[in-house]
């Protein structure tokens, strides 16, 4: 090309992915693998192994429009080659060091952000080339970009390929504009980017979220026990049905003597429709394939006239029914008072959609309490259930941000278990349990955001039969779900750690970080919601710990517990002062203040808006628009307000041997002995407190 300052550091036949883990087959010997003198596609599709929920079509990227043009097809070849290859030897040589990334698909977007600057450039009359430009044209480009109404994250990445360009310029064979076009600034800068660290991702509205997972829950729970006895009887007579016609005479006399058998018939579409013989089944139920159901036609053939006559006046007499295949439903109560079978009746078609739902709904569970990534639930695979630290997790793969795919752990509840069960079960995948229900897409990729919006859909168009409540069609996407539940886990006291753990946000701060606090942030739509939730709680707390100190029981020590004791006195003199009974004495635990907020090692019974007496407020710094005591600077031995319950005993009982064993351990050096030992003195204090009850 005459454009050409020096021949290209990259040959026509060498590879373009180097330093990188090979699939199987791109390993052997003439498979292929995309190379840099491939002037028309680089297709990553069996070479590098894709994500789970990425499809095939954004595994590969043509050099198509602009790119065409063979000067900005070389330009982008080797500008790719760079941003690809950062350990390729021609790279290191040259001393350019781009923020790169292993994706293929961030080489899609940078070939797309090539063609804009193209296609801009033909617009405004520029040369035919950049090798004309100047870095002023590029700078008129973004401001160009911002005016067009693209926002600021878009424009901040259009500045971060062109200061790449910039950066790569002397490495490159065809000329580009030289030099930084913004010298000292960032690309956030540029594009004026929000510098936030506030997480952008909105909560699910818990108007969506409370009816949604109560209907996935439904579904896995109470509905798919009906699927699957349907599905496996389905796929056991398909196994065993007959390919021909032979004996089918007998085999029907047989089968209409067992007054058990009836008709299976299509669900009717309105009330008044007579009962439609669903033909294809009946062939099936008799042990013959379904195509062969034309041995019931009304054709010429007397034989086959006469089995359809004896079918029809079975039916005439009421001798059918839509759930031949799966049997008797669950019952369920539904929104006009009656109870009924929560589906009309379940057959092939309908059976593709309930297995097709049963995969949204557990795939709803997982995305809305585990906190995993959309890519990270697409690469669940079988049997992923596994013990991890004593508790129930998911093991599947992390991607983002980790080229090496390493293997983690979620941990999960029953429920999760449950659905994942049920999502393994109606997968035709061999490796993964979400996948496409159809058996002749087990390649593709399902996409998280379809799934939701599918199943709400689903859900609310069969209300009329599951009685479950309708779901409001707000916007969700996965990664809203992983937002809501680190926001409802933040509720209880220290979750930080456990959020940053489960979030796989690691960092040095006890595997939490600024971006872990950020998923974790209130939502003011849920803030009634979890202030409502949060006072039951308290109060069912409370009320059992009246109960318990009117039976006599010690419901904790310290000069906390005395006031509270006092409190509870005082109500049981009223009640009984009164005449009253329970709900009397509801009514005053719920007037009376009772200040409690209960803690994993003691209770804090100071006053939220006026903590006189909060030993972790002494000398402290208190954060602007901090109302009430400071949990982390806690000292439960020394607080006037601390009140340790007899659950918190065998804590302390076991730091005391603990400590112990590290005071008397002739190897320990002074400083971990002095700690050792004020942790010491403050557990023995706790306990002096508790009378000595451990």
């Amino acid at each position: 090309m005459p454009q050409q300052r020096r021949p290209s550091l990259f040959r026509d036949d060498e590879p373009v992915v180097r330093g990188r883990a090979l699939l199987p087959e791109a390993r052997e010997p003439g498979a292929y693998i995309p190379r840099f003198g491939d002037r028309d596609m680089w297709n990553f599709n069996g070479v590098l192994k894709r994500p789970a929920n990425v499809n095939a079509s954004e595994w590969r990227f043509a050099f198509s429009l602009e790119l065409e043009d063979p000067y900005w097809n070389l330009l982008t070849r080797e500008f790719m080659m760079f941003t690809f290859n950062q350990r390729h030897p021609a790279v290191l040589k040259s001393g350019v060091v781009l923020g790169g990334s292993g994706d293929p698909r961030t080489l899609t977007h940078i070939a797309s952000r090539l063609r804009a600057v193209a296609r801009w450039g033909g617009k405004q009359g520029l040369p035919v080339f950049p090798d004309a430009w100047t870095v002023e044209d590029l700078r008129q480009h973004i401001v160009d970009l911002a005016a067009d109404g693209r926002s600021p994250e878009t424009v901040r990445s259009h500045v971060t390929t062109l200061k790449n360009l910039a950066a790569a310029e002397p490495a490159l064979s065809l000329p580009w504009p030289s030099g930084d076009p913004w010298p000292g600034q960032s690309a956030r800068s540029v594009a004026k980017a929000s510098t936030s660290k506030d997480l952008a991702t909105p909560a699910v509205p818990p108007k969506t979220w409370f009816p949604l997972i109560r209907a996935a829950w439904a579904y896995i729970h109470d509905f798919a026990p009906d699927v699957l006895r349907a599905d496996r009887r389905l796929r056991d007579l398909t196994a065993s049905a007959r390919p021909s016609l032979a004996g089918i005479d007998a085999r029907l006399k047989e089968w209409l003597a067992d007054p058990r058998n009836e008709i299976p018939v299509h669900v009717p579409s309105s009330d008044d429709e007579p009962a439609n013989v669903n033909w294809k089944l009946l062939t099936v139920l008799l042990g013959y394939d379904k195509a062969n159901d034309s041995a019931f036609s009304d054709y010429i053939n007397p034989l086959r006239k006469r089995r359809r006559a004896l079918i029809l006046n079975e039916v005439a007499e009421g001798r059918h029914t839509t759930h031949a295949l799966s049997g008797e439903l669950v019952q369920v109560a539904r929104s006009d008072g009656s109870t009924g079978p929560w589906h009309p009746g379940i057959d092939a078609r309908a059976l593709f959609e309930l297995k097709t739902a049963l995969r949204g709904a557990a795939f709803t569970l997982v995305v809305g309490l585990s906190m995993m990534r959309d890519s990270e639930i697409h690469e669940i695979l079988r049997d992923p259930v596994v013990e991890h630290y004593s508790t129930p997790a998911v093991a599947s793969t992390k991607i983002k941000g980790t080229p090496n795919r390493p293997g983690k752990h979620w941990w999960i509840a029953e429920p999760l278990v449950e659905a994942l069960g049920v999502a393994e079960a109606v997968s035709t995948h061999p490796e993964r349990i979400f996948a496409p229900i159809h058996a002749t897409k087990q390649d593709g990729a399902v996409d998280g955001a379809d799934m939701l919006e599918a199943f709400v859909t689903f859900v609310n168009k069969n209300r009329a039969w599951t009685g479950l409540d309708e779901i409001p069609t707000t916007y969700i996407r996965p990664h809203m779900f992983r937002k809501t539940m680190a926001m409802l886990t933040d509720q209880f006291p220290n979750s930080e750690i456990a959020t940053g753990i489960q979030l796989k946000h690691l960092a040095k701060r006890a595997l939490a970080n600024a971006t872990t606090r950020s998923y974790a942030a209130s939502d003011s739509d849920w803030a009634k919601y979890l202030g409502d939730a949060l006072d039951n709680v308290k109060f069912r707390k409370i009320k059992d710990l009246y109960e318990r100190h009117t039976a006599g029981e010690e419901i904790g020590f310290g000069p906390g517990a005395e006031r509270v004791k006092d409190a509870f006195d005082q109500i049981d003199a009223t009640v009984k002062a009164r005449n009253g009974d329970a709900r009397t004495a509801d009514t005053l635990l719920r007037t009376t203040r009772i200040h409690i907020r209960f803690g994993m090692l003691n209770n804090c019974t100071a006053d939220q808006t006026n903590p006189v007496g909060a030993v972790c407020l002494e000398n402290a710094i208190v954060p602007d628009g901090h109302v009430g005591p400071l949990d982390e600077r806690c000292r439960p031995d020394r607080c006037a307000n601390s009140m340790i319950g007899p659950e918190h005993l065998p804590i302390y009982d076991s730091h005391q041997r603990t400590q112990l064993q590290l005071v008397n351990n002739p190897s320990m050096p002074a400083c971990r002995r002095d700690l050792a030992e004020r942790e010491l003195d403050i557990t023995r204090n706790v306990l002096k407190m508790a009378g000595g009850s451990q």
